[in-house]
């Protein structure tokens, strides 16, 4: 199950700085972890979660896999790219394959580093491409209803269907509010997605900021906070320069190059984070002596559909999960103490997956 958090920004504001970061670092784990698959604008990090490694630690696994996030550096953003400018189309085509936008925003002062509207102003930068996905989703819904008023008058129920969220979409955004805004009740959560809508997709807005400010943000990042608050986005503060260079040194270089800057970790960490945050994903671990594993899922998910993210025979076959709380795993030392306190429970297809559950699916088949 892969999730992919696509990067964009206007020029000159730090994109591929944090893009080359984040593929460096990629590249750096490839060397560790399997799976770890690098093309040009595609950069696949592992998620940053300390508890993997205590509990490779306790059981002894030979092995440690995380789980990863797909970044995927969106080219040709300029104000028309809904019009082509650039490379708008490719652009627009790009963005509707990922899970969320990371919206990289400058907000730093360099005399050097020009602005394309020769401005620092992260807040206007922000609504410039925000309105660029707005005019993109117009133009495509009213193409979309042009198509599809033959099919509703034939009573085509999932064309009644689209039809009703798109307007809902439509009215949204001639109001001038993203499509994310709209209220879409569960049943229509399908329907609603397969629309690839680019303003109903998550964003996070990444702050980069001076060297010195790494740590602290500064004015311009206060207002992108605000902005995302607003909003109910999220936003990080990060140092793209920072980044760049942390990603060319190995683990206990940049842990001693974090500690001289005062910082208590890597900003793409807390990127990364963030990301995970934003798309309401949580994991789950399977630990062994072979190996101690982590794997993501949606908030929500079923143990039936947790054993999938595996294998999707164990979903079909599934019997029970047994299953144990990180902290119970922890505090008492392993599976099998854990298991002699009480603390290892059998669980059935209704049981909900918690963040940070330990679990052995058994199967049929």
């Amino acid at each position: 199950m892969g999730f992919k958090m696509g990067i964009v920004g206007l020029p000159n504001v730090g994109k591929s700085t944090l893009f080359n970061a984040l593929t460096k670092t990629a590249a750096a784990q490839a060397a560790n972890f399997p799976f770890c698959t690098i093309e040009p604008n595609v950069g696949d990090v592992a998620v940053p979660d300390a508890r993997l490694d205590k509990l490779a630690e306790i059981a002894g696994s030979k092995q440690v896999i995380p789980t990863r996030m797909t970044f995927v550096d969106i080219a040709g953003l300029v104000k028309g790219a809904s019009k082509g400018e650039g490379l708008g189309n490719q652009f627009l085509a790009n963005i509707r394959e990922t899970d969320a936008i990371a919206h990289v925003l400058r907000c730093f002062e360099d005399g050097d580093v020009t602005h394309v509207d020769g401005r620092v102003d992260p807040v206007a930068d922000a609504e410039t491409i925000e309105t660029e996905l707005m005019l993109a989703d117009l133009e495509s819904i009213e193409k979309r209803l042009q198509n599809i008023i033959r099919k509703v008058r034939g009573g085509d129920k999932d064309a009644v269907q689209s039809q009703r969220l798109m307007e809902a979409a439509k009215a949204a955004l001639e109001n001038g509010q993203p499509a994310r805004t709209v209220d879409v009740d569960p049943e229509d959560a399908k329907a609603w997605s397969m629309l690839q809508l680019l303003t109903s997709k998550p964003v996070l807005y990444v702050c980069n900021v001076e060297e010195e400010n790494a740590g602290t943000g500064n004015a311009q990042s206060e207002r992108v906070a605000a902005m995302a608050a607003a909003q109910g986005n999220s936003h990080v503060v990060i140092s793209a320069k920072i980044e760049e260079e942390i990603a060319q040194l190995d683990a206990d270089e940049a842990q001693m190059f974090l500690e001289e800057l005062g910082l208590e970790e890597a900003g793409l960490d807390r990127l990364i984070r963030a990301g995970y945050g934003l798309l309401k994903l949580q994991t789950y671990f399977t630990v062994g002596p072979k190996e101690a594993r982590a794997w993501t899922i949606r908030q929500g998910t079923s143990a039936p559909q947790a054993a999938g993210v595996i294998h999707g025979d164990f979903e079909k076959g599934f019997i029970r999960a047994e299953t144990i709380a990180y902290d119970d795993f922890v505090s008492l030392g392993g599976e099998n103490a854990a298991k002699d306190a009480g603390k290892m429970r059998a669980e059935g297809k209704g049981y909900i997956v918690k963040d940070g559950d330990i679990l052995h699916i058994l199967h049929s088949g």
